[in-house]
């Protein structure tokens, strides 16, 4: 049997959530602008981040961190973009 800790299943839940938000993305469900997308990736990479604590890997650490705050550009992108259109509704 596979011995998993805590963090394992932290970085098993991040994969996930990021391949979900990647074929609900491909399939039309979700935007790539889309809040939820943008945050499933930021989480699901922070997740992955996280499981690296039980066995640390250079280039997965620069891909999720990368990806943490490509994330987090983008989610701030359409919440400044969000607060500009409804400025302009005014």
């Amino acid at each position: 049997m596979i011995d998993m800790h805590w963090y394992d299943w932290v970085g098993l839940a991040g994969t996930l959530m990021i391949l979900v938000a990647f074929f609900m993305q491909q399939i039309g469900r979700l935007s790539g602008t889309a809040l939820a997308y943008q945050s499933m990736n930021l989480f699901g990479a922070a997740g992955i981040l996280v499981s690296l604590l039980g066995s640390f890997n250079m280039a997965v650490f620069l891909l999720e961190a990368a990806w943490v705050l490509i994330s987090a550009y983008g989610i701030a992108r359409t919440l400044k973009q969000r607060r500009v259109s409804n400025a302009g509704i005014s």
